[in-house]
């Protein structure tokens, strides 16, 4: 599932749009299997008969379901709802299903970006990139991103272009000086667009007289 448009501010386009790396389910699916051959060594190896038996098993089927939902369940749904996503306009790190956790950061306030990969992580282009930012936040370190050289310099060229919408704009202009005032007013004055006692009263206004 795409990241929301309607998350979205009317001139906001979305850059990068990613999942963790697989590598984040690699850890869930191995106690996943633990777990199930676990269940089946046990339901195999319960001894007795009757009524106790059963209650055994689903005892054994309880605890089981227990672990999965406390862990590997829980990291499934946290890796397919999780978005990694640069904007033109922001950073955003969105996740979770029922309770959503989300976290922006504005491109103009990124100081600095950075990625660790071990020798695995870069053979499967994969890794951690630890974003620097003013405020209060100061450092987030986000997992098993993908290809996080690649997002580190989109990161870069966005922050860039953003800030560059800015800096060509135009700046207010001045406010005049007294003189330049002065001398506009004399101009008027000159030309009859105000008289001579109008001149004096705004010449006196301007010098606090």
């Amino acid at each position: 599932m795409p990241f929301p448009r309607r998350l979205l501010t009317s001139d906001e386009e979305v850059v990068v749009d990613a999942r963790p790396h697989w590598i984040a389910l690699v850890v869930p699916v191995i106690v996943t299997v633990l777990l199930i051959a676990g269940v089946a060594i046990a339901l195999i190896n319960v001894k007795g008969g009757g009524s106790g038996k059963g209650i055994l098993r689903w005892i054994v089927l309880g605890v089981a379901l227990v672990l999965f939902l406390i862990y590997p369940l829980r990291r499934f749904i946290q890796w397919a709802t999780s978005h990694f996503v640069v904007t033109n306009e922001r950073l955003i790190h969105r996740s979770g299903l029922i309770a959503k956790r989300s976290m922006e950061v504005p491109l103009n306030r990124i100081n600095d970006v950075r990625f660790t990969q071990g020798v695995l992580e870069r053979m499967i282009g994969a890794g951690d990139l630890i974003v620097e930012s003013a405020g209060e936040r100061g450092q987030e370190v986000f997992d098993d991103i993908r290809h996080p050289e690649e997002i580190q310099k989109v990161i870069y060229e966005r922050a860039e272009a953003y800030q560059g919408r800015f800096a060509g704009a135009p700046a207010a202009p001045a406010a005049p000086s007294v003189s330049e005032e002065l001398q506009r007013l004399a101009d008027l004055r000159d030309r009859g667009v105000i008289s001579d006692a109008e001149f004096r009263a705004q010449k006196a206004r301007l010098l606090g007289e």
